[in-house]
């Protein structure tokens, strides 16, 4: 169990496929009584941007509103929850520096995520950016600034230059930057916690980071989402930071997605170990380490929120382990219960081997293979045959989709619904409709 850690966070990755605040709502309700103490929130393009930087806010669907991120927070703090913003300030910054007005601001012109450390202007985006999100979280005292996977650091022309001059290193170039906008922050928030993910500093010496300035700055976030997660190197890092003056630490782990990035149901024990292993972590670190807790992530683009979340946060809570998507009287465990019933159901059926391996079928590649197709050398009753297992197929396909589309729009934006069957549905079927037409087209030709 993780009861000594101060606090335990959710992360809300709303950057893709970001729910209607309804569902949010009834999430927040979930969590608190799963004994979650906080909401890590990643905004992204999610938020609503004013002035020089409404070109942020997303396209595909509107940004929330200011009125409706009160209104999360404002029920988050009456199931006696926080909301932490999460704003990136280095890495990751895809949602910014994609705007063409933005483009100098790159570290690189093909790399979209990495801003240039170099340029004043750089900065002020950045804090302008924080300056919204924080005047818009009434009472804020603990901020995250991202800071993980700053990619190709250092291959800029400006970076090149400066690390030209003996003894510089892109250890100091990413310290340096950071510093820069933790310092800001606290001159513009004295009060203000500044939380950062650790993994750029994780091959940093202790006497590299003591002399950063980010010594009593900052508190490293330790993130690691492996089912097998080493134990003893990771402790072994914690004491790192600790010794080189950091000993207000938090740690990572995951609940759904950091996999692959098109996963459709996520495997929930891969998530449950790296739990388990984080547990073992927790029970082995010494006195020292001023462990503040635990954010819980969960990368977007896999539905199955508040399912996923309920299975293992059983087990980290000290509740009964076996979790279903209802419980013994019948009673929904979570709001999405029947939309994650419909992608299991449609998940399964689009991974048969019906269905995945229709065009491998005997009479597919003996009877209507491309070179049958091609040259429409066909045989009408066979083929027939065919399109009719094919279109079978299909309708059972699409009748499920439409049960998924159905429960999906009551949590998410039209859009996400379409872009996950486009994404996920599509190019299974795609396949057997191409079959289907073929067949037709071939038929018409030969059968008066």
């Amino acid at each position: 169990q993780l009861s000594t850690l101060r606090k335990k966070l959710v992360h809300l990755d709303l950057k893709g496929a970001p729910p209607r605040v309804e569902y949010l709502h009834k999430l927040i309700d979930l969590f608190s009584k799963l004994g979650v103490d906080g909401l890590l929130v990643e905004y992204e393009d999610m938020f609503p941007y004013e002035g020089e930087l409404k070109l942020l806010q997303a396209t595909t669907q509107h940004a929330y509103s200011r009125e409706e991120l009160l209104s999360i927070q404002e029920f988050a703090k009456s199931k006696g929850m926080e909301v932490i913003p999460l704003v990136q300030t280095f890495g990751h910054m895809e949602f910014v520096l994609k705007h063409r007005p933005m483009w100098n601001l790159r570290e690189v012109p093909y790399c979209v995520g990495t801003l240039n450390p170099h340029k004043d202007e750089g900065v002020r985006l950045v804090m302008e950016m924080l300056r919204q999100v924080v005047k818009l979280h009434p009472g804020l005292n603990t901020l995250h600034i991202g800071a993980d996977e700053v990619y190709v650091l250092g291959e800029g022309e400006e970076s090149k230059k400066w690390l030209a001059s003996p003894g510089r290193t892109v250890e100091q170039l990413f310290l340096s930057h950071v510093t820069k906008v933790a310092k800001a922050i606290k001159k513009a928030w004295p009060h203000m916690t500044i939380v950062m993910w650790d993994d750029m500093m994780r091959d940093m010496s202790q006497d590299v980071l003591k002399a950063s300035g980010l010594v009593g700055l900052i508190q490293p976030m330790l993130w690691e989402y492996t089912p097998n997660l080493d134990v003893d190197k990771t402790v072994s890092l914690l004491e790192k930071y600790c010794s080189a003056g950091m000993s207000d630490l938090w740690v990572a782990s995951s609940f759904k997605g950091s996999t692959s990035v098109y996963t459709c149901v996520p495997c929930t024990q891969r998530h449950v170990d790296n739990h388990l292993q984080w547990l073992k972590v927790a029970a082995s670190l010494s006195s020292a380490i001023n462990l503040q807790g635990i954010a819980i992530t969960g990368w977007q683009r896999s539905v199955l929120e508040g399912f996923v979340f309920s299975i293992f946060a059983s087990k980290l809570t000290g509740f009964s382990f076996h979790v279903s998507f209802s419980t013994s009287s019948g009673d929904s465990l979570f709001p999405g219960r029947r939309l994650a019933e419909s992608i299991v159901e449609l998940n399964s059926l689009l991974n048969s081997d019906d269905i995945r391996l229709f065009e491998n079928d005997m009479f597919v590649r003996g009877w209507f293979s491309p070179y049958h197709r091609r040259r429409k050398m066909v045989t009408p009753l066979i083929t027939m045959q065919i399109h009719s297992q094919a279109s079978a197929f299909l309708t059972t396909v699409q009748q499920k989709v439409e049960a998924v589309r159905e429960e999906m729009v009551r949590f998410y934006p039209d859009s996400t619904a379409q872009e996950w069957i486009e994404e996920h549905v599509s190019p299974v079927v795609s396949p057997l409709q191409r079959i289907t037409e073929d067949i037709r087209a071939c038929v018409k030709e030969m059968v008066p």
